[in-house]
C-alpha cells in the first residue's frame, strides 16, 4: 500500500524508500515525510512492533482521508477519539490500546522533530482493559508429552521439530528467540548444555538446559546439522518437499504451520499456538512446586504480574470443582 509497509518487511534504508509513496497525510511537507520513515527505522527497532506499527499508521491515515482530514498540524484530539471510537465497534479492548499506543508515540515522535505543535493522541483515553489471566491456550503435561513423542525423528525435519517445541517448553522462549538462534548459540558451560536466546530489545538471556531438551538438541545437532558453521542459524527451513534442511532460518509463519501438523498428528484437539508451549512450561514449572519470581526470572519478563497470566493452574481447579455437580 505504501512505503511505511514495504519497510517492514524488506529494508530499513531511507535510501531504498520513496517519501513519495507515504500516505498523503504524513507528508505535506519532505521534512514531515522523512520524520515518519525515520520513526519506523531509527526509533522502532522490532520487526514485530514495525509491522504492527505500520498498519496502524496506515489504517489512521485512511481514515483520516475519508473524512477530509488532510493537514497533519491540524489533526486534533477530538478526531484521534473519533477515530478509537470507531474502532471499539469492531476490535477488541487490546487491539484499541495498541493502535492508540501507536498514534501516541507516532506523534511524539513528530512533535519532537518540530513537524506538529502538539500531540493530538496524548489526551486521548483508550478502553478499559484488565486482565488477570491469559487467553493464550496451554496443554496439560501429558499432551505435551504425547506430541513430543508423536514426533517421527527418523528425519532431520522430525528432529529439528522436537528440538524446537521441547526449546519453547523447557526454557519458556519466545517463537522469535528460538528462531532467531544460531549453532553458537547451544554451548556447554560447567558440563551442562546452555541455550542463548535473543529477546525482544536487543536482550540476551540464557538458560540451562532440562535434561530432555539438551538430549533432543544434540541429536538434532548431531544428525541433521553435522556440518553446520557456528554462524549459521539453528532451526532452519525446509528444502520444499524434499525432507531436506536449507540454509535459512524459519520464519514464525513456519512454525504455527508445524506445530498444527504436529498437533493433529498427535490427536490433540486444542487450537494451539507458537505461545502456548511458552504458557505450558510456565504452567507446569509452578504447578509442581516452582516459585513465580523464579518464572520470571526463567521467562525474563520484566514484571511478576506477566509471568503470572501464564499460570494456568487454576484451570484444573475450576475443572474439579465442576465435576462435583453430580447429576
Amino acid at each position: 500500500m505504501n512505503a511505511i509497509e514495504n519497510l517492514t518487511s524488506n529494508t530499513t534504508s531511507l535510501a531504498a524508500l520513496e517519501l513519495a509513496s507515504l500516505p498523503a497525510l504524513f507528508r505535506p511537507t519532505p521534512a514531515a515525510a522523512r520524520r515518519t520513515l525515520e520513526f519506523f527505522t531509527a526509533n522502532i527497532r522490532n520487526p514485530n512492533t514495525r509491522r504492527a506499527y505500520a498498519r496502524v499508521v496506515s489504517q489512521f491515515a485512511a481514515w483520516c482521508a475519508g473524512h477530509g482530514l488532510q493537514d497533519l498540524a491540524r489533526i486534533e484530539p477530538v478526531h484521534v477519539a473519533a477515530y478509537i471510537e470507531q474502532l471499539q465497534l469492531k476490535l477488541a479492548a487490546p487491539s484499541v490500546k495498541q493502535h492508540l499506543a501507536a498514534l501516541r508515540v507516532l506523534f511524539d515522535w513528530l512533535v519532537v522533530g518540530q513537524i506538529v505543535p502538539t500531540n493530538p493522541a496524548g489526551s486521548v483515553r483508550g478502553p478499559r482493559h484488565s486482565v488477570r489471566k491469559g487467553k493464550t491456550p496451554v496443554l496439560a503435561a501429558d499432551e505435551a508429552r504425547a506430541m513430543l513423542d508423536a514426533i517421527d525423528t527418523s528425519t532431520a525435519i522430525g528432529l529439528r521439530d522436537r528440538a524446537l517445541i521441547a526449546l519453547m517448553v523447557y526454557t519458556f522462549a519466545r517463537v522469535g528467540a528460538a528462531i532467531g538462534m544460531r549453532l553458537e548459540d547451544v554451548y556447554v558451560q560447567g558440563r551442562r548444555t546452555w541455550v542463548r536466546l535473543h529477546e525482544k530489545g536487543g536482550k540476551e538471556h540464557e538458560m540451562p538446559c532440562h535434561h530432555n531438551l539438551d538430549e533432543y538438541l544434540h541429536a538434532y545437532i548431531d544428525q541433521a546439522l553435522i556440518d553446520g558453521h557456528k554462524k549459521e542459524f539453528l532451526f532452519r527451513s525446509s528444502k520444499g518437499r524434499s525432507g531436506l534442511l536449507s540454509e535459512n532460518a524459519m520464519g514464525q509463519a513456519d512454525v504455527y504451520r508445524m506445530i498444527g501438523r504436529r498437533a493433529a498428528a498427535a490427536s490433540i484437539a486444542t487450537k494451539i499456538g507458537c505461545h502456548s508451549f511458552r504458557a505450558t512450561g510456565i504452567t507446569e514449572y509452578l504447578r509442581n512446586g516452582g516459585k513465580l519470581e523464579v518464572a520470571q526470572q526463567m521467562a525474563n519478563h520484566e514484571s511478576a504480574r506477566t509471568t503470572g497470566l501464564y499460570d494456568r493452574r487454576q484451570d484444573q481447579v475450576s475443572l474439579d470443582e465442576v465435576e462435583r455437580i453430580l447429576i
